[in-house]
């Protein structure tokens, strides 16, 4: 299977050279040029399956140049282990009342759903490094709103032929968050803050990538650069699995029929989840809706209601900091998919870069619409659905919190009553202020002393990745201005 550039449809790369490259040098992000369908009898045979099994049957589907045993081989190292996984399930579906479950994909050895891609792309990358015969040293590039960043910092750590060097948006993440990247072992990563948001990391990482200046004078030094953020395809693919695991079971459990369609409701700020969720309907997932779940960011919401994008607005910080987020670059690969254009998606990127704003076509919205619902959630709205669900038996971080309210008011207005998953993508105990002002608690201890608070408060033990974050060194302390990136990525390579 061949992979173009959403910018660049004539350019095509195997899955092992688009996975090396990360992101195209025209900008553009690395799609498949053909969505291949779940043959005949596939969704009651993966029924069958663990989790690592089925990830590797999808997977190859995409990577024909992979083996059947190197992919298991690498699901059975990245999902098939208890000290990362805390569940055999993996990501399992809980039941949360009479037509909604809940997806959990925060079992992993960062407590977010950014594990369940960034524990595959190392092996993934590792191994289209040797396929493609590149040799030099390549340099993971990330700029992270809370959860990728560390979820790659640990996934790369000591990897070999790789260094990874993370930026973070200074004061836009929580202290859990920033102290799981700060305290990070390993003697190939990095990781600095920048005074700005996440939009000006991520921005300023694309601007890396694409300056060729940089790139030469590192390749001089033996490396190249490659992205872990979801601009990258192999950190896409592995998330198509979790939606198709994820009806599996709900079949397994006579949750519904085989065949019967379902919702998902997806908390997403840079588009990689709920996308990843289209390219399973893509394959013929049973998917009725997928509802786009913003929170006062909601850049997305106004996009799909209107086809309207435009970034210049308010950015707040809030209580969901892992979705603050105003540039959401995976949309690129839908409006390539709806649109069939690479013309149309370079008109609509540079609109973008020089205005801050795009309208799509008619035709565009319309094919949009016939997928995507949306919705937006404030604080105070998340701080009420938290507190309900906890004294129901639920307790839920304030990104589920954001879906479920979507989910609600979209019922509210639309009547529907199909069953539908939420897509849960972080543990509570990384968002412990929040969560405890949300069930009444408002004086809280300091650090991570506030992690055996909410244990204690709320009845629910704290994941071990996080319990055992008290007393560990701070590494990494730089901060740098937006402008000045480039700097510490000399620096960090010297």
């Amino acid at each position: 299977m061949k992979y173009l550039s959403t910018r660049d449809a004539s350019l095509r790369l195997s899955a092992a050279e688009a996975i090396v490259m990360g992101l195209a040098r025209d900008g553009g992000l690395y799609t498949p040029v053909e969505f291949p369908a779940l043959p005949q009898g596939a969704l009651e045979e993966l029924m069958n399956m663990s989790y690592p099994e089925r990830a590797a049957y999808i997977m190859k589907l995409y990577l024909d140049e992979f083996t059947e045993e190197e992919l298991k081989g690498f699901t059975e190292k990245g999902y098939a282990c208890p000290e990362k996984f805390d569940t055999d399930a993996v990501a399992p579906v809980v039941p949360l009342n009479e037509n909604t479950s809940v997806l959990e994909l925060w079992h992993g050895p960062t407590c977010a759903f950014k594990d369940m891609a960034l524990q595959m792309l190392p092996y993934l990358l590792s191994a289209s490094l040797k396929k493609t015969g590149e040799d030099k040293t390549v340099c993971i590039l990330v700029a992270t709103s809370g959860d990728t960043g560390k979820a790659a910092l640990e996934g790369f750590r000591d990897v070999e032929q790789t260094k990874i060097l993370v930026f973070f948006p200074k004061d836009g993440v929580s202290e859990i968050q920033q102290l799981q990247m700060v305290t990070q072992e390993g003697d190939n990563v990095g990781v600095c803050s920048v005074i700005g948001n996440f939009d000006d990391a991520q921005t300023g990482v694309k601007k890396i990538f694409s300056d060729e200046a940089i790139r030469e004078a590192l390749a001089e030094k033996g490396y190249f650069l490659s992205s872990a953020n979801s601009i990258n395809w192999g950190r896409i693919l592995p998330q198509v699995v979790y939606y198709i695991s994820a009806y599996c079971d709900l079949c397994k459990e006579g949750k519904i029929t085989l065949g019967e369609k379902v919702n998902f409701c997806v908390p997403t700020g840079n588009f990689g989840n709920i996308l990843a969720g289209y390219f399973a309907k893509l394959m013929g997932l049973p998917v009725a809706k997928l509802i786009c779940a913003s929170n006062a960011n909601n850049v997305l919401t106004d996009f799909i209601a209107t086809g309207t994008y435009d970034r210049n607005r308010p950015f707040y910080n809030t209580t969901s900091p892992s979705m603050d987020i105003l540039i959401s670059s995976n949309l690129e690969r839908l409006l390539y998919l709806l649109s069939g254009s690479d013309e149309e998606v370079r008109c609509y990127m540079q609109s973008l870069n020089e205005t801050g704003r795009y309208t799509v076509s008619a035709e565009l919205l319309e094919k949009l619409h016939e997928t995507f619902e949306c919705g937006c959630c404030d604080d105070e709205q998340v701080a009420g659905i938290i507190g309900k669900h906890f004294a129901a038996g639920y307790l839920m971080d304030p990104h589920t919190a954001v879906a479920e309210g979507v989910l609600e008011s979209y019922r509210e207005k639309s009547g529907d009553e199909t069953l539908t998953v939420v897509v849960s993508t972080a543990s509570p105990f990384k968002f412990c202020t929040s969560v405890l002002d949300a069930i009444g608690i408002t004086e809280h201890k300091p650090g991570t002393e506030v992690l055996e608070q909410m244990a204690q408060a709320t009845g629910c033990a704290a994941p071990r990745p996080l319990a055992t974050l008290a007393g560990k060194a701070v590494r990494f302390d730089g901060v740098t201005e937006k402008q000045d990136m480039p700097q510490v990525v000399t620096e960090f390579l010297k």
